[in-house]
């Protein structure tokens, strides 16, 4: 047979058909049908079908495309019809055959292989004759093709040898269309993570070259992210104090493949764009990838946790500065209070011992001067005693211990709501000092008309307000006492916030956990 024979035989023609469209169409929907047209319109079958085998293996083959040839009859677009809700097993029908053995197969007339499950409705449709090859790729068996006639046709190896070729060339290109998809779908779940990544994510070539500059990254150095690609990261973020440094390290990595930088968090200084340097936390990780080496460093900018760590300490001195401030005052009121009282008691109980005999009238005397000076020193020591903690707190809780420090206000104070649960000493503790600071203020400060407290439970804690009417303007910074509140309710979970709108009054608003 001549070279023209040859090529122009069906078989010839449906291979350049499809070696056509395999090489020209780039959509991946249209694949199948141009396809199915093709074989089709080149072989002369009026109905083709595109079925796919499960990624995983397990479970059955399902209609992924159908084509149906425009001169077909109407039981061919029938059939057609139902074709896409059909799923066959494993050795299931022509199909299923198909794909458990891997090799094409004939049906001459669908009348003879009752068994099959779709033989009755190719009987009752018109479909006599069909055809079937598996779509193999390196990987395996991907599905199969299938095609249908409403005539009978008999068997030809060399047309079933021409669909095994089909075949394999339409599965070793979708095989690959499939692995260029799950590569680029990879990509855009990487860069999408990448992207919304909080940390900066800046990968360097192995001379020191920016190759990635994510979001988080931008905005931390405030460089573009094509500002950055190609440029030295160490020119561009590393402070002039630390790049000679910094270069020696990373010569020291591509060189060796081991440094202090790699696989370790160190806390460094970077520099942004206008040359402000500020602390920073810094992983740097060689990424295993064929030719030169690259390197991805995890850059988080620290500032927050370093200021947050030196009002931590700040505060914690200020604790222990108040306590010592605490002691000096108790000790202050003590010695210049009670205690002095509770000297010239005794003078005066020696001296009306003395008395006693000689002069029992001045005696007595004495003795009420020294009754005098006792109760006085007792009602020191007492309120020495509710200045560091109330008994009334303890006893009665948060409603009686507030009612007094309101009744006993020199502003006139609503107590528009005050619990009267229970809670923790040091809980209850917390609100009452933060109330009598607050309160303490708008007296000496705030030259207001009206004050008003709440106290209340909200969502597992207790919030506290203190407001009044005055001329507002107060500086939370200003003074020691809401500083010193504001560390107390740290300590305990809480917190503390003051607004103060000059001309509008002031707001004092506590935070703290129940328990």
């Amino acid at each position: 047979m001549r070279r023209g024979e040859i090529e122009s035989r069906p078989g010839a023609l449906a291979d350049r058909a499809v070696a056509r469209i395999l090489a020209e169409t780039s959509a991946d929907e249209t694949l199948y049908p141009q396809v199915l047209e093709a074989i089709g319109d080149s072989l002369g079958w009026e109905l083709g079908l595109i079925w796919e085998a499960p990624a995983s293996g397990d479970g059955p083959l399902t209609c992924a495309e159908v084509w149906c040839s425009p001169s077909a009859g109407d039981g061919a677009a029938q059939f057609a019809a139902t074709s896409p809700h059909t799923a066959l097993e494993r050795s299931e029908g022509l199909p299923g055959q198909v794909w458990t053995t891997g090799e094409a197969s004939w049906i001459v007339d669908f009348s003879a292989h009752a068994e099959f499950p779709r033989a009755e409705r190719a009987a009752a449709t018109g479909m006599r004759s069909a055809i079937c090859s598996p779509v193999i790729s390196g990987g395996g068996t991907l599905g199969v093709i299938e095609f249908f006639s409403s005539s009978t046709r008999e068997p030809d190896g060399e047309l079933l040898a021409a669909m095994a070729s089909l075949g394999s060339q339409i599965g070793q290109v979708v095989e690959r269309r499939r692995a260029e998809s799950r590569a680029r779908e990879a990509g855009e779940h990487h860069q999408a993570i990448v992207d919304a990544a909080l940390d900066c994510i800046i990968t360097i070539d192995e001379h020191g070259r920016v190759l990635e500059f994510n979001p988080a990254a931008e905005r931390t150095f405030g460089y573009g992210e094509s500002e950055a690609v190609g440029r030295d990261m160490g020119e561009l973020i590393v402070p002039p104090a630390l790049r000679e440094r910094h270069r020696e390290g990373f010569a020291r990595c591509v060189r060796e493949g081991t440094g202090a930088l790699l696989g370790h968090r160190i806390e460094i200084t970077g520099m942004r764009r206008d040359g402000r340097e500020f602390p920073v936390e810094l992983t740097i990780t060689r990424i295993e990838v064929p030719g030169a080496p690259r390197f991805t460093g995890f850059v988080r900018d620290i500032t927050e946790r370093h200021l947050a760590e030196a009002e931590l300490r700040a505060s914690r001195a200020r604790i222990v500065e108040a306590g010592d401030e605490a002691r000096r005052r108790i000790e202050r009121n003590l010695h210049d209070g009670a205690q002095q009282r509770l000297v010239n008691v005794s003078l005066g109980l020696r001296l009306a011992r003395a008395q006693v005999e000689q002069s029992p009238g001045e005696a007595a005397e004495l003795l009420e001067d020294a009754l005098d000076e006792l109760k006085l020193a007792t009602s020191e020591l007492r309120e020495l005693a509710r200045g560091i903690h109330p008994a009334v707190l303890s006893d009665g809780g948060l409603e009686p211990a507030i009612a007094g420090l309101v009744s006993g206000s020199q502003t006139r104070v609503r107590m528009e709501e005050v619990t009267a649960e229970r809670f923790p000493p040091s809980v209850e503790a917390a609100v009452y000092f933060v109330v009598a600071e607050a309160l303490t203020n708008v007296a000496r400060y705030a030259e207001a008309s009206e004050a008003a407290v709440a106290v209340c439970r909200e969502d597992g804690r207790l919030r506290v307000e203190v407001r009044d009417d005055g001329r507002g303007g107060a500086d939370p910074d200003g003074g020691s006492g809401l500083r010193g509140l504001a560390d107390r309710l740290a300590a305990l979970g809480g917190e503390l916030s003051v607004e103060s709108p000059p001309g509008e009054g002031t707001t004092v608003i506590a935070s703290i956990p129940c328990a």
